[in-house]
């Protein structure tokens, strides 16, 4: 199976191309060779490609910085992947593309499901969420796969940010009403892999769907856990989101009902705390 995937050096595409097994050949775009910011030449190079499924896993995340840059956010994560979603469908190639928590707006409690009404708090959601109808509207062969609160050993994750913030100050304040599923890069990554061979073979159902760590924590919860694991001694204290002040508004609520994903892949939730320990080995290596 040949894989093309939108995505090079993200977490999860570094991540797809290090665990993909010997009889999946992947080849990984970069910048220099797909820029999403032109939404025809990425879907040129799906019309193109040797392939027999799409993966896009590139996006701009920058959440607080979307609200400042929504038009470039919203070529890169609406136009662009809705183009290529439409070069795939006429191609007959499946596509797959990873979406986010942020397109709800994060009430209430309950885990939401891939039917739950979304409602973007910011630029990034809102893009995001337009990325998504556009893959859905090319109507071929496709998955939109929400996640959420990703980390892996490298990049600008949460994980990663902790770790820096101990090294420098002995007390850290984090908020304590932010609940969700930590995702391990390579967990998503492998998930993404599974749902190809399936959709290669004709065996998957196009849908959305979500994918996320278990159990579910505060992130103040997933800090301490993050210290205990790398022995450092600094404090975490536990403050609500309207104490953070932040560009955009981030959800409280980012649980997310994986059920679907499981009755439909066969994949379960993952446990984080089983990579978290391989990812602190490493970290902002």
């Amino acid at each position: 199976m040949k894989v093309l995937v939108f995505g090079k050096t993200g977490q999860v595409a570094r991540a797809i191309s290090a665990r993909a097994p010997k009889d999946v050949t992947v080849r990984a775009l970069g910048r220099d060779e797909a820029d999403l910011a032109d939404p025809a030449a990425c879907a040129r190079l799906v019309e193109t490609a040797d392939a027999d499924v799409i993966i896009n896993a590139a996006a701009y995340t920058n959440v607080d910085r979307a609200e400042a840059e929504e038009v470039l956010a919203d070529a890169v994560n609406a136009a662009a992947p809705a183009a290529m979603a439409r070069a795939a469908a006429r191609r007959g190639l499946p596509f797959l593309h990873i979406s986010t928590e942020f397109v709800f707006d994060g009430s209430g409690d309950a885990p939401w499901t891939p039917q739950s009404p979304t409602g973007p708090l910011g630029a990034y959601g809102r893009t995001k969420r337009k990325g998504e109808l556009g893959v859905i509207s090319a109507q071929g062969a496709y998955a939109v796969l929400r996640t959420s609160w990703v980390f892996s050993d490298r990049g600008a994750n949460f994980v990663n940010k902790v770790l820096q913030l101990a090294r420098e100050k002995n007390r850290l304040s984090i908020v304590c009403d932010q609940i969700g599923g930590p995702t391990a890069a390579a967990d998503i990554a492998d998930a993404l892999l599974a749902m190809a061979r399936q959709f290669h073979a004709g065996n998957a159902k196009p849908g959305v769907y979500h994918f996320a760590g278990q159990p579910d924590i505060s992130r103040a919860e997933f800090a301490r856990h993050i210290l205990r694991k790398v022995g450092l001694d600094a404090v975490v204290e536990d403050i609500p989101t309207s104490r953070f002040v932040t560009s955009a508004r981030r959800p409280l609520n980012s649980r997310l009902d994986c059920d679907s994903f499981t009755w439909q892949f066969g994949i379960y939730r993952p446990d984080w705390s089983l990579f978290i320990s391989d990812v602190l080995k490493y970290p902002g290596g």
